[in-house]
C-alpha cells in the first residue's frame, strides 16, 4: 500500500472498515455494511461477501452504461467466454478441413462414399467437382434409405443418389448462427464453402458442442 501511494496511483476502496489501512489510503472510499453475518456464529463472512458482490456488480453495470459498452466490446475483452465466442468466432475457426473433411469427387461410387464416411466417422461426405466446387452431399441416412429397397446401390455413381445443390454455409458465417441453423433444421453436419463456392470444410454438431455453442 505505501508503494501504491508513493506512485500516486488512485485507489478506490470498498470496505466495511473506513478506519482500516485500506480505507485510509483510498482516493475514493465506498463504505459498505452488513450488520450481521448469516453464519449462526456471526463470524464466517457470508452476508458481507454478498454485499461486496452486489456493490461490485452495481459499479460494473454503472460503468458499462456510462461508457456505453456494447456486447462486441465485452467479446473483445473476454474472447474466451461464451459471449466472446458467440460474437467473434466464425465457422471456419472450428470446422473440420483437410483430411478431417470427408470429400469425394464426382464419378466415384457409393461404395467409396461409404468408405469415406467410415474413415471420417462423420456419417456424411461432400461431393466436389474438378474445381472443388461443392456439387452434392450424401449421408449415412441417405444410404440406409436407398438400401431398404435394393442392395445393389454400392456400385452406382454417387451423383445419381446424392443430394444435389445441398444446403451449405459460408466459412465466414458466425459459429453461433450455424448452431441455430443446425438446431432449427435438425442437421448433424453442414458443408462449408468459401465465397467462390469451393469446399472449405464441414461443421459437425459435436464441434459446436465442444465450444459451448450448442446443446
Amino acid at each position: 500500500l505505501p508503494l501504491i501511494k508513493k506512485l500516486k496511483i488512485p485507489v478506490i476502496s470498498i470496505t466495511a472498515r473506513p478506519e482500516s489501512a485500506l480505507g485510509k489510503i483510498a482516493s475514493c472510499l465506498i463504505p459498505i455494511k452488513a450488520s450481521k453475518q448469516a453464519c449462526p456464529f456471526n463470524h464466517a463472512p457470508t452476508s458481507s461477501t454478498t454485499v461486496m458482490m452486489v456493490t461490485g456488480d452495481a459499479i460494473a453495470i454503472t460503468l458499462m452504461q456510462k461508457k456505453k459498452l456494447q456486447a462486441k466490446d465485452l467479446a473483445l475483452l473476454h474472447p474466451g467466454g461464451v459471449l466472446g465466442k458467440k460474437l467473434s468466432m466464425q465457422v471456419r475457426d472450428i470446422m473440420r478441413k483437410g483430411k478431417d473433411c470427408p470429400e469425394l469427387k464426382r464419378g466415384s461410387s457409393v461404395k467409396k462414399a461409404l468408405f469415406e464416411m467410415t474413415r471420417s466417422r462423420l456419417g456424411a461426405v461432400c461431393i466436389i467437382d474438378r474445381q472443388r466446387k461443392l456439387g452434392g452431399f450424401f449421408t449415412d441416412g441417405d444410404l440406409r434409405r436407398l438400401m431398404q429397397g435394393r442392395l445393389d446401390v454400392l456400385n452406382e455413381k454417387i451423383e445419381t443418389v446424392m443430394t444435389k445443390k445441398p444446403f451449405s454455409v459460408l466459412d465466414t458465417t458466425p459459429a453461433w448462427k450455424v448452431a441455430e441453423i443446425m438446431n432449427r433444421r435438425n442437421f448433424d453436419n453442414i458443408p462449408v464453402v468459401d465465397k467462390s463456392g469451393k469446399l472449405a470444410g464441414i461443421i459437425d454438431e459435436r464441434d459446436l458442442l465442444r465450444e459451448g455453442l450448442a446443446g
